[in-house]
């Protein structure tokens, strides 16, 4: 670990570089490094320093506005946060198994939203680095570069998005902010109509996807030495998996193993998450800090996403994913892997998997049916857990006798990784930046760190009152004349 770059002593003595804003990803973030005078990094962070707040704006609202408010968190995933909180509001109203064909329309939309994201991530936002090299000049090494240098690549990665859009589309209303799942189901089915519009692509969009996956194979077996090894951090891991241990996006039991595999916990319910996971509060970074309560703060925190689901899972239920896999796994020698680079390898299989799952999906006759909804007696607590495109996520929602909302808690997946990457940063920092005078391309390597993550900065800022926060009060000539501070433990003081 790397962690005693977290928290210098004296850092006032050191002199600071900022990379500001991160560039790439969804949301804003900064890293900020301290070096001394032979420029020996003495600490690194990743800063989350944007602030949304949701977790107290959905106080006092009425449970059934939750699927559709809460996806407003983001645009690029709001699918995820939409079935997470139709699936906690499922339990809310009494319903612990949907029918067929709402839960088959939910998960047709999932993995939409998946395939879609996955596309946006792998071909627009990390692909320059990966075709061109994290060292490649700044000018060169953007969408632009790709598009002029690999048009077929930049063109692929466009029509895979758009298909996962469509896939969106026709189960949720829009491609964006959809309305299609409620409590206790969904709101349409999938006509033949539709059915055949997805049709018509989906042999062309899988074989896209098996290119993809070839690509990411290609590159990083031209340099495994360095893709191995580039922000590889150990890493305890935590997903769903199906009862039989395959893969699983939509539901399932949650998993965690330790960085060699051994399993810490397996099929947990996921309604009793909170007994399992808590989080961290630390003063210079909005978002928190999860980690397994057995393992505590130290030793607990973990990674999710799709290198965490790949190295938990057992199998694959679509053959070529599955193949995959097993090629991934044998890259391993028997140990999961653990290279941040990895996670674009498999992101690429998951998208895959995508394809062949929603190829099967649409020739299920139950998405026809017009068996849509269920209702039960209300309760007062209800937990929604999926895995969104970057990992595991949390919506756990309480309400009063009026359905009101009285208590929120969202983990998103962005957070559950907040260890993981500042880890991975330091790793970068410790290996490649360490004693060098610090250049755009040596910079760009914390990105690159970061990006393999795909973090979504905008879903991971939502609690309140918890960061430091400091208010002077000046007078006409500029002179302090008041000051409060509010305190990382909540307290507050003059």
């Amino acid at each position: 670990m790397t962690k005693n770059l977290e928290t210098t002593r004296h850092p006032e003595t050191l002199k600071r570089v900022c990379i500001e804003p991160l560039t790439r990803v969804e949301g804003h973030g900064k890293v900020t490094l301290l070096l001394d005078e032979d420029n020996h990094v003495k600490q690194a962070r990743l800063h989350i320093v944007e602030f949304r707040g949701f977790e107290k704006f959905i106080q006092g609202r009425p449970y059934w506005e939750l699927p559709v408010l809460v996806q407003r968190l983001c645009g690029i995933c709001p699918v995820s946060h939409h079935l997470a909180a139709a699936k906690a509001c499922d339990r809310l109203i009494g319903v612990d198994r949907l029918t067929p064909t709402a839960e088959k329309v939910r998960r047709l939309m999932h993995l939409g939203q998946v395939l879609q994201s996955h596309a946006l991530h792998f071909f627009h936002l990390s692909s320059p680095d990966l075709l061109f090299g994290i060292d490649d000049a700044v000018a060169h090494r953007n969408i632009v570069g790709v598009i002029r240098d690999h048009p077929e690549i930049a063109m692929q990665g466009v029509l895979l998005r758009k298909f996962g859009q469509e896939v969106i589309r026709v189960t949720s209303g829009k491609r964006v902010h959809g309305t299609g799942a409620l409590p206790g189901g969904v709101n349409k089915n999938v006509s033949l109509e539709e059915r055949d519009l997805l049709l018509a692509d989906i042999d062309r969009i899988l074989d896209w996807a098996e290119k993809g996956v070839a690509l990411i194979k290609r590159i990083i077996m031209t340099r495994p030495d360095f893709h191995y090894r580039f922000a590889s951090v150990d890493a305890n891991t935590l997903s769903l998996v199906a009862p039989d241990g395959g893969f699983e996006l939509y539901d399932g039991g949650l998993r965690a193993c330790d960085p060699q595999g051994e399993t810490l916990f397996d099929h947990v319910d996921d309604q009793g998450y909170a007994e399992l996971i808590h989080e961290e509060i630390k003063p210079w970074s909005y978002m928190k800090f999860p980690f397994i309560v057995a393992l505590g703060p130290e030793q607990g925190w973990y990674r999710v996403g799709p290198l965490a689901r790949v190295n938990n899972c057992k199998r694959f239920h679509t053959p070529l994913a599955e193949q995959e896999r097993q090629d991934f796994a044998a890259a391993g020698e028997g140990r999961p892997l653990q290279a941040a680079l990895a996670t674009h390898w498999a992101r690429m299989i998951e998208l895959l998997h995508c394809a062949e799952a929603i190829r099967e999906l649409l020739a299920d006759p139950d998405l026809q049916c017009t068996d849509l909804r269920r209702d039960g007696a209300l309760r007062t607590t209800g937990i929604g857990v999926l895995e969104a495109p970057r990992g595991t996520l949390f919506h756990h929602y309480e309400i009063d006798a009026d359905g009101l909302v009285t208590r929120a808690n969202l983990i998103v997946s962005t957070t559950n990784n907040n260890q993981a990457m500042n880890e991975s940063i330091r790793r970068v920092a410790a290996d490649d930046l360490d004693g060098h005078e610090l250049t755009e391309p040596l910079l760009n390597r914390i990105e690159v760190a970061i990006r393999a993550y795909d973090p979504c900065l905008s879903c991971a800022t939502h609690a309140l009152g918890k960061m430091p926060f400091e208010v002077e009060l000046l007078d006409a000539e500029g002179q302090r004349v008041g000051r409060l501070v509010r305190h990382a433990d909540g307290s507050v003081a003059a």
